[in-house]
């Protein structure tokens, strides 16, 4: 069985790095995209929540770049350097152990996609709050291939000491929560768009729209921030009309049998029970494709034999739903 981004323990994890609907109800993707993303299931395109890239922006000018409320300035050539995160806010958040900030080999920085604040993009992962004891079992996961991520993080979690796992793992959990670092508003059409560098989705330059379909489309709020790792800066995701209130009876209540209430496990508020992982104001797209990932059997270990169970009814509508209500919560 072909393997796709995993998360943990009921529901979501967040230490990853970079969900579907049926073909019928899936809406083109930008001109140019593959047809489904390469670990698709038969019959499914995921391509909207497992991002390929299929374009490029424009080149950024030469020279040094700023952000609004920074006295930083960095060059693109080190905001694209997977091997040092850039830190626009230092007093935004306490001292950084080494590996966040300076990777080695195949050991990447870790600020460079879960960022210094700890929220990450929507191909990647939100690690603040998360339980540090729950952060460390995911990456033992990770390195002995239970749990397998077809981008990044296997190697990651290989080349990784203990000491730097812990380390990490005890940082990230200490961060708070980015309130609102992804808004979900529903809407019929959305912004025609494709996947550039570091599998991220952003507008057409040419404009235009298309009608959303059973998908999530995740966009930066402010594109030029977003491509400079503004920490300060989240992201939107579209879905289509009623799906918050959908979302919120199948996660409140189970739906009449056709999964159980999401509390049960993670909480009244979904902010997460001991290890068990916090679930509120996470990427509506991550947690979308972390529901297929155990619905498919793609995700093995502890967490997903939990999952099987209660996702193994869930329609492509239900999965879009439940991701729009849990990532439009206050964390």
């Amino acid at each position: 069985m072909m393997m796709r981004n995993i998360w943990g323990a009921a529901l979501v994890f967040g230490v990853l790095s970079a969900a579907a609907v049926s073909s019928q109800q899936q809406q083109p993707a930008a001109p140019g995209a593959p047809a489904a993303a390469p670990n698709a299931p038969p019959g499914k395109d995921v391509s909207w929540a497992f991002p390929v890239k299929n374009g490029d922006l424009a080149p950024e000018p030469e020279g040094p770049k700023q952000i609004p409320g920074s006295t930083k300035s960095y060059t693109q050539k080190e905001i694209d350097d997977l091997n040092a995160a850039v830190d626009w806010f230092p007093n935004d958040h306490p001292p950084a152990p080494a590996i966040v900030m300076k990777g080695h080999g195949d050991a990447l920085a870790c600020g460079v996609c879960h960022l210094m604040n700890g929220a990450g993009h929507p191909e990647s992962a939100t690690l603040a709050g998360l339980n540090a004891d729950y952060i460390r079992r995911q990456m033992a996961d990770f390195r002995s291939g239970v749990r397998n991520e077809p981008n990044r993080m296997n190697k990651i979690a290989q080349a990784l000491s203990q000491e730097e796992i812990d380390q990490s793992a005890e940082w990230f959990s200490k961060l708070p929560p980015a309130t609102g670092w992804t808004t979900v508003t529903e809407a019929a059409t959305v912004a025609k768009s494709f996947v550039g560098g570091g599998r991220m989705r952003f507008a057409l330059p040419a404009g235009g729209t298309e009608p959303i379909g059973v998908r999530i489309i995740t966009l930066p709020q402010d594109q030029g921030r977003a491509t400079k790792r503004d920490i300060h800066s989240g992201f939107k995701a579209v879905v289509s009309p009623g799906s918050v209130k959908r979302g919120e009876t199948l996660v409140k209540t189970g739906g009449g049998g056709r999964t159980i209430a999401c509390g049960t496990c993670h909480g009244d508020a979904l902010q997460g029970l001991g290890s068990i992982p916090r679930l509120a104001g996470l990427q509506p797209i991550y947690i979308a494709r972390q529901i297929y990932s155990f619905q498919d059997g793609d995700r093995h270990g502890l967490e997903a034999a939990v999952m099987k169970k209660p996702v193994e009814k869930l329609t492509d509508a239900d999965i879009v739903a439940i991701a729009s209500y849990i990532g439009g919560l206050k964390n």
